[in-house]
């Protein structure tokens, strides 16, 4: 049972000054895997005093020291990777080799791609004889990060915000807070100055309320649900704030006539039931030339018969989903699928076969779906993949635009030149081409309803900054 009731401020680990300590829920087994406490606005003020007070002197820190303090916690944060992983699995469900692998391993990857970005980043810069533009820390970031990708969405916010001499007050996702205190713990060792990281577990009503309300914070960065962002940029508009969201999604995955079907199905359902479908740009509509339906409904039928599940401890693929609310949430949403006739080609409702505990959800596809429905509208965030069917290009393109998100979009094709033409039609801020892979270097975000601003990369920097234009009476 892990005790992570304290809060990390101002360089220590302090009593907190209010709020209930409640268990967090391992999800494959449905038993308590550790105690955190839920804080209070009273908490929250007392982080931002730290991280002002802290921005002082780390925002005139030069280059060079910023560059030794991301190296130092790349050195500890390799040593205690291991201690990430289990606080992975223990908290999301998330398997052995995947909670190692990628859960924890994207972290390096963020780490050494800042630290490269930030060698040759150009903070100042002439513009005509007489104007210099310089690119000043905004000041204290509030960062409320969400339990699916925890790892990844605090270091895609807390590196950047380091390397450009900001300071952070964090609220991690009280479902998944394990991960955030080990990284808490990385950051004292590595020699991060006091008050420059803080750490305030809560819910969003309270703490992510308070953090993006308060006067003291110069800019928020979200991650999390659509709904939740525009909370957040309501109570942020108050004081002026700068507000940076990365937010739903429902990507499209448009499999053109030439692909090669049975590699592109498969592509696709491994990257959507990775992390139990609990990824926001997965790829959770895949849209076929509707003379192909009947044949990706039995590649897609036979892909998911190959995926293994079951105890996150042992060697599977899939693991549970996170939390009780979101399998009921999932549950919903399968049911709303069948009630509107779409095609249960595999899965469907209720815990896998054989297994009675744990927030298990059966690898689900449904096809012959229809654009308008719910499983194609909402964002499931669970293994559910829904099949739409097109008659050409422009109606793949017009379908897979039709919706209010743009995080995400794949295209799959023999031609290169055929599958770029239809990315450049796309709204989405990242499109992946023929089952391309991450890229750390290139910016991460939305369009439309999926957020604003950008994240991963030297791109990334830019949202921390502040542009400040020194002008001379004469050219030098």
């Amino acid at each position: 049972m892990r005790n992570y009731t304290r809060f990390y401020i101002d360089g220590d680990w302090v009593e907190p000054l209010g709020g209930n300590a409640i268990h967090v829920i391992n999800p494959a087994n449905e038993q308590p895997a550790g105690l955190i406490t839920l804080g209070t606005a009273a908490d929250v003020d007392r982080a931002v005093k730290a991280a002002r007070t802290a921005f002082a002197s780390f925002s005139r820190s030069s280059r060079q020291e910023r560059i030794d303090i991301l190296s130092s916690i790349l050195n500890v944060y390799a040593k205690r990777h291991a201690d990430l992983g289990a606080a992975l699995t223990e908290e999301l469900g998330a398997p052995t080799k995947f909670a190692m692998e990628l859960q924890a391993g994207v972290g390096l990857a963020h780490l050494q791609t800042a630290i490269n970005a930030l060698k040759n980043y150009e903070f100042e810069h002439p513009q005509g004889p007489r104007t210099v533009v310089r690119r000043e820390p905004i000041g204290v970031v509030g960062m409320i990060t969400p339990w699916n990708w925890p790892i990844n969405q605090i270091m895609v916010k807390v590196i950047p915000a380091l390397a450009t001499g900001c300071t952070a007050v964090h609220k991690p996702s009280e479902v998944a807070p394990f991960t955030a205190h080990v990284l808490a713990e990385i950051f004292h060792e590595a020699g991060v100055p006091k008050g420059v990281y803080n750490l305030v577990d809560g819910d969003g009503a309270t703490v992510g309320a308070a953090i993006s309300a308060h006067p003291g914070v110069d800019m928020v960065s979200f991650t999390g649900s659509t709904a939740a962002g525009i909370d957040v940029a309501k109570r942020a508009a108050d004081t002026v704030k700068r507000v940076h969201q990365e937010l739903g999604g429902k990507s499209p995955n448009i499999i053109l006539d030439d692909a090669n079907f049975v590699t592109a199905i498969t592509e696709n359902i491994y990257r959507l039931m990775l992390n139990s479908g609990q990824t926001c740009h997965a790829p959770t509509r895949m849209l076929v030339p509707q003379n192909q339906m009947e044949g990706a409904k039995q590649i897609a039928k036979q892909v998911v018969a190959s995926i293994t599940y079951g105890d996150p401890k042992t060697d599977v693929y899939m693991g549970p989903v996170v939390s009780e609310r979101q399998w009921d949430r999932i549950q919903r949403l399968i049911k709303t699928g069948i009630d509107e006739g779409a095609t249960l080609v595999t899965g469907g409702m209720g815990r896998p076969e054989n297994m009675k505990v744990g927030y298990y959800v059966k690898p689900t596809v449904f096809a012959d779906v229809e654009n308008t429905m719910a499983i194609a509208r909402e964002e499931i965030f669970g293994p559910v993949l829904a099949i739409i069917g097109y008659t050409d290009v422009d109606d793949a393109v017009t379908i897979a635009n039709d919706t209010v998100y743009g995080l995400g979009a794949y295209v799959q094709s023999a031609s290169i030149e055929k599958a770029r033409a239809v990315a450049d039609r796309l709204q989405a801020g990242v499109v992946y081409i023929n089952g391309a892979s991450e890229d750390t270097e290139a910016p991460f975000g939305g369009y439309k309803m999926s957020g604003n601003g950008r994240e991963w990369g030297e791109l990334a920097f830019s949202e921390f900054l502040e542009t400040k234009a020194v002008i001379h009476a004469t050219a030098d």
